[in-house]
């Protein structure tokens, strides 16, 4: 049970949650508590002494209560007493703050009636300054004058003392009248403008004052420095004369530079530049030599001077850059001024150029934007003027191939033109020109020079095919075309040998990759071109070849041998590294494809041999054939080892061949040796025999399934993978050697 409490208790009740919950757990833990000691019977007997214990620690407990209580009772007893004692005294200071208010307004009263007194008073002292300053006062009229004509005749320090004398009249008077202006003053304001314009003027034109009146010049710095130091008592805002000294140098300096109408037109920006690049040096040295001691020290006068004529320069040329876009001499002269000529040892870089200067506080000329603009504008008209030049190269060449007579020679015999010396000169030379200005500009020009290089080749891979073209259709017909395609081929290695010297220095070797991919097709092509240009030659004899004459008479081979070697004698005259006696490209591709036409001759079915007496001749004309080609172009220079003529004597082994029945291994030898043979192929030359069955065709031809597909001999091209198929003709025979 709670026990009850009185009415009117500040003790907790029920509405206490705190103290419900905490009464819960303190009853809590005392059931608790008993139930433990008191579980066993044998523990009642001590129930009196924990009664004892538990009545000991409540006493002491409300010991210790009742002495905290009793404390904090004197402590409220001692404050009470305290406030009581401070509410008298705070009661005695505010009767004595009244009576004092009260005596207050009795002297505010008493003031009142001085007042009249204390004006009369005020009047008195006016007049009697005033008739002191009168006769000066007079003077005033005739002192502003007198000021202002050594103002026009440029007296400068008198005109500053007089002007500081009337000034000083003025602040007496403002003193002795309390304040009072007098109409007598109105004209100072405007006479100290005048002196200050003066002053402005003359510090303005310093540099030609230096040279011609220095006097001048010393006063009005001294008249600005005897300013700056002035104090006034008179509410005016004060006349910063240095200030205004110091932004007329800079005005003047900048007039006589980088004035409106001195800013270059188009196209004259070169002598603008060279006009400065002597004028800023003698400015320079005029401002150290001649001004810098006409001003204080603290003026920094060569600072001033070369801070100016640089912020003043960078302004002019902002200016000029967003007027009409420049050209490629504008832009590059601009660029080689600004980032080597400016800062180097003919202006800004001198080393008569004091540290007083402090040009290494200087803002760049030109900002990263400016520059590239201007790099990209030179590059944009540089492109524009590679592309005609190149354009003029090519048609001039272009030109030269339908000429009555061969194409010129160097000393050595090669067939030469000076077409690829001048473009990459061209190109050598715009990127030489860019490396004097900066390196990005380099990479540009380099990349740029590159491009259009490609651009050249691809070009002039055009103009060959429609060279070619025409004189195939025979609606240009040129004496001498292969000597040109010959010519072009020269023109093809001296770009590719001499490509090298468009790659600057650091520059990845791999920027140079389109353009080798670009002079490899150009060979290709033009190899192509001379090669079908051989095609055409060797069409005549070839289309009546093989024949019953061809059997019995080596007047074919031989005409077409001699076409061959009419058409190759040229050859000689193509230099290296295109024709070189390692490789022997075109003779190669001659031999290989005269060797070709023969193949798709023999392919063609014109011929087939009536018995063996025919195969022995068809069999000996290749050999003879064989060794006739090989004997033709080792002449013409070809090693033995890269001849693809060898083909004929595999192909007459199958030709002589007694027994039918041993195809099969001829085939399967022929197979070894060149694996692109096809089946059409076999059995073309099998009709060539004559003699061969239809079972003895089926079991030749199926060495050809036998095994693996055999790799390719090392160094063997493919040759009858190039040759076209014969299409069989239609038969109802069944056995095609017997109908034969």
């Amino acid at each position: 049970m709670q026990p009850a409490l009185p009415p009117g208790s500040s003790c907790p009740g029920p509405e206490w949650p705190e103290q419900e919950r905490a009464e819960r757990l303190a009853r809590g833990a005392a059931l608790k508590w008993a139930s433990g000691i008191f579980y066993r019977p044998e523990q009642l007997a001590r129930l009196g002494q924990y009664r004892r214990r538990e009545v000991q620690r409540t006493c002491s407990l409300e010991t210790r209560i009742k002495s905290v209580v009793q404390s904090y009772l004197e402590g409220v007893k001692t404050g009470v007493c305290q406030l009581a004692q401070a509410l008298e005294a705070l009661q005695g200071a505010r009767e004595a703050l009244g009576q004092t208010h009260g005596l207050f307004q009795v002297m505010a009263e008493a003031a009142q009636t001085l007042e009249p007194l204390r004006e009369q008073f005020a009047q008195h002292r006016q007049l009697q300054a005033l008739s002191q300053l009168l006769p000066r006062l007079r003077a005033v009229p005739a002192a502003v004058v007198h000021t202002q004509t050594l103002i026009d005749a440029h007296q400068l320090l008198e005109a500053y003392v007089s002007l500081r004398e009337l000034e000083q009249l003025q602040e007496e008077t403002w003193a002795s009248l309390g304040g009072l202006e007098l109409p007598v003053f109105e004209g100072l304001g405007p006479l100290a403008e005048a002196l200050g314009q003066a002053v402005e003027m003359a510090v303005g034109a310093a540099g030609q004052l230096a040279r011609e009146d220095p006097t001048l010049l010393v006063a009005a710095v001294r008249v600005a420095e005897v300013e700056a130091s002035r104090t006034t008592s008179l509410e005016q805002a004060p006349r910063d004369w240095r200030q205004r000294c110091l932004r007329a140098l800079e005005k003047g300096l900048e007039q006589v530079h980088f004035g409106t109408p001195l800013l270059p037109e188009p196209g004259a920006l070169a002598g603008w530049l060279e006009a400065l690049q002597v004028a800023l040096p003698a400015e320079l040295a005029t401002a150290e030599a001649l001004i810098a001691p006409c001003c204080p020290p603290h003026y920094k006068v060569v600072q001033l001077w070369a801070h100016t004529l640089h912020s003043g320069l960078r302004r002019c040329l902002q200016q000029f850059l967003e007027g009409p876009e420049l050209g490629a001499n504008d832009a590059f002269t601009l660029l080689h001024w600004a980032l080597h000529v400016y800062p180097g040892p003919e202006m800004m870089g001198s080393l008569e150029l004091g540290p007083e200067a402090d040009v290494s506080q200087l803002e760049p000329l030109l900002t990263l934007e400016n520059i590239e603009q201007l790099e990209a504008t030179f590059v944009s008209k540089v492109r524009a003027n590679v592309v005609q030049w190149l354009q003029k190269a090519l048609e001039g060449e272009i030109a030269e191939w339908g000429r009555e007579q061969e194409p010129d020679t160097d000393l050595s015999g090669f067939y030469y033109s000076p077409m690829p010396a001048i473009v990459l000169q061209i190109l050598e030379e715009n990127i030489r020109v860019a490396s004097l200005v900066s390196e990005s500009l380099q990479r540009r020009v380099h990349g740029m020079a590159l491009s259009e290089l490609e651009t050249f080749l691809r070009s002039f891979i055009d103009a060959l095919i429609r060279f070619s073209r025409d004189h195939l259709r025979r609606e240009a017909m040129v004496p001498h075309y292969v000597s040109y395609l010959l010519a072009a081929l020269n023109h093809q290695s001296a770009l590719s040998s001499s490509v090298s010297v468009l790659q600057p220095d650091g520059v990845a070797s791999g920027a140079l990759t389109a353009v080798q991919a670009a002079l490899d097709e150009l060979q290709r092509r033009i190899c192509r071109l001379v090669l079908e240009a051989l095609l055409v030659e060797l069409q005549p004899p070839f289309a009546t070849l093989p024949s019953r004459r061809w059997l019995s008479s080596p007047e074919m081979l031989e005409d077409v041998c001699e076409r061959t070697k009419r058409f190759c004698r040229n050859f000689c005259r193509v230099r290296n590294p295109a024709f070189q006696p390692s490789s022997q490209v075109l003779l190669a591709e001659a031999e290989r494809t005269v060797v070709l036409q023969y193949l798709c001759a023999l392919m063609q079915g014109r011929l087939v041999c009536r018995g063996a007496d025919e195969r022995n001749l068809a069999a000996e004309r290749l050999q003879h054939d064989a060794a006739q080609l090989r004997d033709l172009f080792l002449h013409l220079g070809l090693e033995e080892s890269v001849q693809c003529a060898p083909v004929l004597l595999t192909l007459r082994k199958l030709l002589n061949l007694r027994d039918p029945t041993m195809l099969g291994l001829e085939v399967a030898s022929l197979r070894q040796q060149f694996p692109d043979v096809s089946e059409d192929h076999v059995s073309a030359l099998l009709d060539l025999r004559g003699d061969v069955s239809q079972e003895q065709r089926l079991a030749a031809l199926s060495s050809l399934q036998d095994g693996s597909q055999p790799s390719p001999p090392a160094g063997r091209r493919a040759l009858f993978s190039l040759v076209p198929a014969p299409t069989p003709a239609p038969s109802n025979c069944i056995f095609s050697g017997i109908c034969v």
